[in-house]
């Protein structure tokens, strides 16, 4: 059996492996990656060799860790690498390439239907009804999205919100504020199995389940990067930012990157984002946030299909659509739920 790891920005590790006795009973662990001196290889091999075949993660890590001198060096991957590899093979962790992805092209919906669907389809993909799932999203209405523990009064500025009629609205993953205007900013919800980033650090999979997304970037010009703990990053300074959520074996991931963004009216909404902005000097008035349209000179709708063009070409992936009882539960909990005061002001 064979699994193969490819660390964010290092190496591939491939292991090959066989069983016998609910054990491992051959190993041969290989690779493009550095490691000093050369006989540390056959100490890794037979540090795993009879660990028990549902050894965790974090069990085969510590097998091989102990097995190392201090004089060990590993460049381009780690012991946990490994271990990742070797889960793959025998089939508890997944790749990208194990899995058929759903595709929703980004529907115009108000933007808190959007916030709720986040909800549903991590609800109907965990019971069996969908498989992973990668959705756009488009909004015709203003709205901040805040993290579920952010406290409204410190984010929003209450009266800026009014004035430029903009509601708000608490997501379920944590992270920072959305502000999000018509065409402002590309948005997109990705939920995936835990297996697809079994043994990872919450930072490592931020990073792995940002990696797509840099390479559709870099197809439409931008030189982009992830930067811990959930961030998306380029030479012209920040794109983006992610947040997860983890339930009943799933794991919801999701992005807001800026397209064309009024700083000025953001800074009069948001109390923190005058905080963040303060040390850029942004002062001057109708200042805009335009990472994504000054770098790349394409409309917010044509990223969005080269994005689209990319996911689909690189992976095992579908076009789809939002059934109607998808739609219908986003709308009944978006009224029921999210647009009530009770979850609005969980924290005051």
């Amino acid at each position: 059996m064979r699994g193969e790891y490819k660390v964010v920005g290092g190496k591939l590790v491939v292991a090959d492996v066989a069983v016998e006795n609910e054990r491992l009973s051959q190993v041969s662990i290989s690779g493009d990656f550095f490691l000093q001196p050369d006989e540390a290889l056959n100490d890794i091999n037979r540090a795993l060799l009879q660990q028990p075949v549902r050894a965790s993660v974090a069990e085969l890590t510590a097998a091989i860790e102990n097995a190392l001198g201090e004089e060990v060096v590993m460049f381009g991957f780690s012991a946990q690498a490994v271990a990742i590899a070797v889960r793959r093979a025998l089939g508890f962790a997944s790749t990208w390439h194990d899995h058929c992805f759903s595709v929703i092209p980004a529907q115009k919906l108000p933007a808190a239907q959007h916030v709720a669907l986040d909800e549903v389809m991590l609800a109907e993909i965990a019971e069996g009804r969908r498989g992973p799932t990668l959705r756009f999203w488009d909004w015709d209405d203003s709205l901040v999205v805040i993290g579920a523990f952010q406290s409204v009064k410190n984010e929003i500025d209450a009266a800026g919100a009014r004035k430029h009629n903009i509601n708000v609205v608490r997501r379920v993953t944590g992270g920072g504020a959305m502000f999000m205007e018509p065409g402002n900013c590309i948005t997109y919800s990705l939920v995936v199995p835990e297996s697809l980033v079994e043994g990872m650090s919450f930072e490592q999979s931020y990073a792995f389940l940002d990696s797509w997304v840099l390479g559709a970037l870099a197809e439409v010009g931008i030189e982009a990067r992830y930067e811990p703990l959930n961030d998306i990053t380029s030479p012209a300074g920040k794109i983006g930012g992610a947040a997860q959520k983890r339930s009943r074996g799933w794991v919801l991931h999701h992005v807001t990157m800026a397209y064309d963004i009024n700083a000025d009216r953001m800074l009069e909404v948001l109390r923190i984002g005058r905080e963040k902005m303060s040390d850029k000097g942004t002062k001057s008035a109708n200042k805009r946030v335009d990472p994504m349209r000054s770098q790349t000179g394409m409309s917010q709708a044509d990223i969005v299909a080269a994005f689209i063009e990319f996911f689909l070409s690189n992976y095992p992936a579908t076009l789809s659509e939002y059934t109607a009882a998808e739609l219908n539960q986003a709308q009944a909990l978006m009224h029921s739920k999210f647009l009530q005061e009770e979850w609005l002001y969980k924290v005051p």
